[in-house]
């Protein structure tokens, strides 16, 4: 009997060896000790499977010696280390384990909270270390009656909160890709104005690392928070603006901090480290014996599945193979996964339906269009947590209806996607596009303002009412803040409005965006990274 070839890379719990070790149709290697230019350059050349953490790099080396490479496992959540677009291209799936640890980083977070109230590592080194016993230099205060805010109320900041009611806090849920239910059907307030979340006692933050989210916590937003705040991050480095965290902390604006993720780690000499009232630890949200048994168990079955050919878990890519898919249909996948991402960074609020029109012969394969839209819509939140596997399952769960139609070509075009989402408030966003020449990708119409538009780059979306000099006043401003206008599209309906769609190749700042919505003319703006 062949037998299916598995190379465990980097070191898991024996939990997870134990399962590929029982199996009989499995070949496995444990290489977590080999030196990694001999576990590329030998072991893995003729491997099916690989599993991996955070030491081994699956870059162009390796898969350029992993000549037999069918799928790889992450044995944990975060994939920074494996470059997912190298995997795709040569059919490879990328698999993580995303909620091996959660209830393990649920736990670090309600410790590193207990820890900051109660100065716990300062008072336990205090007597431990220097052998002072000095109780009245350590009066904290207490959880009960504080006011919470958990941005992100996902697997873990859900947890959190039910955990914090239980100390008889005031807990309020910030998350605006969630239905509200979530949160008060727990008892816990839902808000979609981030100031409330400013004004709590204690503020946790959950959400994965997008360009949304990064620096979401910064000095405008300290500066707002009341004196002597307590602030809480064991969920991705870098969403708290770490100059500005060290600076509220110095000058006691911020009462104490507790951080177990930093923006680069190891993080041995960050400044932080040099301060009295923060709580620290190493990047230590799944360690759990639980939790590193769960996430070997889980990382080796999911690898079984996939040399198998059975199944492919958590699967953060999909691989499409020349033979299987025409390949006109192919940038219509990545089209309406455009789409939908689009829509979702044009709305910023929490999805009610998806729903995707195909006419034309693209009508075949509208399942696969319906998923790639709803990994576009759900990744704008969720990012890595949302894959073309879970797609279906993670719509369900948050209550979103996921619709599909086929129709009779009426557009001239001879294959149109179009994508319609509807958000719990009740705003609906409808894009249309095309392929042209077979791979250039067009947006050909946004609500009901008609465009030629490449879905790509860093794009301002500047809606208002048509009068003369909108346009000249839009450059102006852009100019002013140093960023140049590379492209500029500009559609109109029948309501005497106008929508400009425009290309730049700088950074769009949030004080652009600002500005832009104080002209008169201006009805809506919004930035759009695709």
């Amino acid at each position: 009997m062949n037998k299916y070839k598995i190379v465990v890379c980097d070191h898991i719990h024996q939990s997870g060896l134990d399962i590929l070790e029982k199996s009989n149709d499995i070949e496995y290697i444990n290489a977590a000790d080999e030196p990694k230019d001999k576990l590329v350059k030998e072991v893995i050349v003729d491997a099916d499977v690989i599993i991996t953490r955070s030491s081994t790099d699956v870059d162009e080396f390796l898969l350029e010696h992993a000549k037999n490479l069918k799928a790889i496992v992450r044995a944990g959540v975060g994939v920074d280390n494996v470059d997912i677009d190298g995997c795709s291209k040569r059919g490879i799936v990328v698999m993580n384990v995303p909620t091996a640890n959660t209830i393990a980083a649920v736990e670090l977070t309600m410790t590193h909270m207990l820890s900051c109230v109660r100065q716990f590592p300062y008072a336990h080194n205090n007597l431990k270390q220097d052998r002072v016993w000095r109780r009245q230099d350590w009066y904290g205060i207490e959880l009960k009656d504080k006011k919470l805010g958990i941005i992100g109320f996902g697997n873990i900041g859900s947890r959190v909160g039910i955990r914090a009611k239980a100390f008889e806090m005031d807990v309020i849920a910030y998350d605006p890709y969630i239905d509200p239910t979530k949160a008060t059907n727990l008892d816990i307030k839902y808000t979609t104005n981030f100031d409330d979340i400013l004004e709590c006692d204690i503020i946790t933050i959950h959400t994965p690392k997008t360009e949304e989210t990064i620096d979401m916590i910064g000095k405008e937003e300290i500066a707002k928070m009341k004196d002597g705040v307590v602030l809480i991050n064991c969920a991705r480095g870098g969403l708290y603006n770490e100059e500005a965290l060290v600076e509220g902390l110095k000058s006691g604006k911020i009462y104490m901090a507790g951080i177990d993720v930093f923006s680069k780690e190891p993080a041995t000499n960050h400044p932080l480290l040099d301060l009295d009232n923060v709580t620290v630890t190493p990047h230590l949200g799944a360690n759990t014996k639980e939790s590193q048994r769960n996430i070997a168990i889980q990382a080796a079955e999911n690898a079984i599945s996939a040399a198998r050919g059975v199944a492919y878990p958590n699967a953060l890519n999909l691989p499409i193979k020349e033979s299987e898919l025409p390949s006109f249909v192919k940038p219509y996948l990545e089209l309406v996964q455009k789409l939908g991402n689009m829509a979702a960074q044009i709305t910023k609020s929490s999805v009610k339906s998806i729903k995707v029109i195909s006419e034309g012969e693209i009508g075949e394969y509208l399942d696969s269009f319906a998923t790639f839209a709803t990994v576009g819509v759900l990744s704008e939140s969720l990012a890595d947590q949302i894959n073309y596997v879970n797609a279906e399952y993670v719509a369900k769960e948050r209550g979103i209806d996921i619709q599909k139609e086929s129709i009779n070509s009426t557009s001239g075009f001879k294959n149109l996607l179009t994508l319609k989402l509807t958000t719990q408030n009740g705003q609906v966003i409808k894009i249309k596009g095309t392929v042209l020449d077979e791979s250039l990708q067009r947006v050909v119409e946004i609500d009901d303002y008609t465009l030629d538009l490449e879905p790509k780059g860093k794009l301002i979306l500047f809606k208002n009412s048509d009068e003369p000099g909108v346009i000249g006043s839009v450059g102006t401003i852009i100019a002013k803040h140093n960023i140049n206008i590379s492209d500029f599209r500009l559609g109109r309906n029948k309501n005497s409005q106008a929508l400009a769609v425009i290309k730049v190749d700088e950074d769009i700042t949030k004080e652009l965006i600002e500005e832009l919505a104080k002209l008169p003319a201006c009805i809506s703006v919004k930035p759009v990274i695709l």
